[in-house]
């Protein structure tokens, strides 16, 4: 007699430990301290439960992952709980150190999750963590095998993985091979747009940034934050004041107005675009402020030259209950420079270990000898650099070497440039620099010298251009620049310029000394009259292609030489324009034959 099959009963221990299971996950479930998951997995063992692999790679991930877990608990959890490592075990792992200070045991994890004769294979979370320990320890070769690894298990079009992929080559230097896996995805997110918008503004590619937007925007992929922080990021390195402006009204329009990070980054953007009103409009209407928001004014400020107002609003700030950083205090020392406050500055370098407990570092020691170096009392800034922690640094000397031109002192500009000649720092500016201190002492020995050591040494130097962003296009010039489509147009402007400069007391400034004698590079000098510097081929160019009145803006990669410092004075004179000028060290507003430095530069 046949009996009807019926399905079997689970036995009654199987009932009581998956019971016990189902307890256990539930516990873990609401589990928020390490001291509790101790507690867990004490209660797991006495069960002998602590195999299973439910349990097992719920308590590996609270502690490889959860801010409140302990790496070291998480190794041996996987190391003496967990037999047969699956893929969703060895990604906590790698997960759990990619994230940790030390992201290099994610790679020796990734390594042996490949090497284990285990069945379990890499995933898109598994490239996805490797990948972000590759970026943070700097490991090129590692970042292409894991490519490589990529390709084999078939997750080249992954749109997950080939984002990381980019972060990662353009983080260790290599933004072509970025680009190149962007433009083979079959497929790209929003995500995807934004990390290539944003290693091109990280890594200085700021037109190629502005470029990728345009072809997003065709793609209709639309954006978000983190998309306006990094084309702001860009157009506040390229000083394009209207592709800023019109990205202002973007954020306005989708409502993103309200992000801290985008409101810093229009603050920041506007400051370096010489634009100060529109920066402290955007913080007054912030609504939410942290201390980013108060350094992008503090610093705003300071590289314009107005020290009062960054010191006004650094009170502000503490009185709002914002702690500063070491940035405020960068911003505070180099306002309090450009502008001749020496009590004040010496005040807050002062202030910033004894009150706020923040270490001064090289920047701010760098601060404080061009605070004493531009009001001429260089024997105290060669004493800061000489008692600092800091005097093998070649900036301290560099700088201290600026200020010894601007007052004209041999003795200790030669102290200066021994230092850096030691120190193996040396550049082409250097050597130009102490020659134009000789030349003004009619020391034409020391001259010679200079010329000498440029040539015998085969100094390169750095090509300096001039930025200017006319309508929503940035227009970059060299010296003697011929390259522009509208170069005849540019030079015959410039000659009318000149022309019209001269009327109102412009007379061409120069020295024996110039670059261009001792390199074939095209380059920005210092002090020459016998070439067209960058900037004033820029404002040339401004003047032809904008209307009456219109403010030029300009950015320039080196120190503004005196020739052309006096040519934009009698230039905004004579064309009665603004001209905003950003160099290397600071901002100048050139305005009716003035400029805000007060020729103290």
């Amino acid at each position: 007699m046949c009996h009807a099959m019926l399905p079997s009963q689970p036995l009654p221990n199987d009932v009581f430990q998956a019971s016990k299971t189902k307890a256990i996950l539930a516990l873990l479930q609401g589990c928020n301290s390490l001291i509790k998951l101790k507690k867990i997995h004490a209660h797991v063992i006495t069960n002998g439960l602590q195999h299973q692999p439910a349990i097992s790679n719920k308590m590996l991930n609270f502690c490889a992952v959860s801010v409140s877990g302990c790496l070291a608990y998480a190794q041996l959890l996987f190391h003496h709980h967990i037999q047969n490592p699956q893929t969703q075990d060895w990604n906590s792992m790698i997960r759990g150190f990619s994230q940790s200070p030390s992201p290099l045991q994610a790679i020796f994890y990734y390594n042996h999750m490949l090497s284990s004769a285990s069945d379990s294979c890499p995933d898109t979370y598994t490239f996805s963590f490797v990948l972000k320990a590759c970026e943070k320890v700097k490991a090129q070769t590692k970042c292409k095998e894991v490519h490589g690894a990529v390709v084999r298990y078939g997750y080249e079009n992954d749109v997950v993985v080939c984002t990381n992929l980019i972060r990662s080559y353009s983080c260790n230097g290599s933004i072509d091979t970025a680009q190149r896996v962007f433009d083979n995805m079959p497929e790209r997110d929003l995500v995807s747009w934004n990390s290539m918008i944003s290693c091109y503004s990280q890594k200085g590619f700021h037109h190629e940034a502005l470029r990728t937007y345009n072809l997003m925007r065709k793609e209709n992929v639309g954006l978000d934050g983190f998309t306006l922080v990094g084309l702001l990021s860009s157009c506040a390195h390229l000083g394009a004041l209207n592709t800023g402006v019109t990205v202002h009204r973007i954020a306005r329009e989708k409502g993103l107005l309200g992000n801290v990070y985008v409101g810093n980054a229009l603050i920041d953007m506007y400051a370096k675009c010489g634009n100060l009103d529109s920066a402290l409009s955007v913080f007054e209407r912030m609504q939410n402020r942290d201390v980013f928001t108060w350094n992008s004014m503090i610093v705003g400020y300071g590289v314009h030259g107005r020290g009062d107002e960054s010191i006004s609003f650094f009170g502000q700030m503490l009185m709002a209950g914002v702690q500063p950083n070491s940035i405020t205090f960068l911003g505070l020392l180099c306002g309090c420079s450009h502008q001749g406050l020496v009590e004040k500055g010496v005040e807050y370098f002062n202030v910033m270990s004894s009150k706020f407990n923040i270490k001064p570092g090289i920047k701010h020691y760098g601060c404080l000898v061009d605070l004493f170096g531009r009001a001429g009392m260089l024997k105290k800034a060669l004493q800061v650099i000489r008692t600092s922690r800091a005097q093998d640094d070649p900036v301290l000397w560099r700088t201290l070497l600026g200020s010894c031109k601007i007052h004209k002192n041999v003795e200790i500009g030669e102290i200066a440039m021994r230092n850096l000649i030691q120190l193996g720092s040396s550049n082409a500016g250097d050597y130009v620099l102490l020659a134009t201190i000789y030349f003004r002492e009619k020391d034409a020995d020391g001259v010679a010298r200079m010329r000498k050591l440029i040539k015998t040494q085969g100094v390169k130097t750095t090509p300096g251009w001039s930025w200017i962003e006319v309508g929503d296009q940035v227009h970059k010039f060299v010296v003697d620049d011929k390259s522009h489509p509208d170069a005849n147009e540019i030079y015959q402007k410039l000659r009318v310029v000149v022309h019209q400069a001269a009327l109102h007391g412009y007379v061409q400034e120069g020295s024996l000394i110039t670059v261009s004698e001792f390199t074939s590079t095209d380059t920005d000098c210092l002090e020459t009259s016998s070439s067209c510097h960058s900037e004033k081929l820029a404002i040339a160019f401004g003047l032809a292609r904008t209307p009456e009145g219109t403010c030029l803006r300009i950015v320039k990669n080196l120190r503004v030489c005196r020739d052309c410092h006096s040519f934009t004075k009698f230039v905004s004179q004579a064309f009665n324009r603004e001209i905003v000028v950003r160099d290397r060290v600071r901002f100048h507003h050139f305005r009716g034959g003035l400029c805000s430095c007060e020729d103290y530069w």
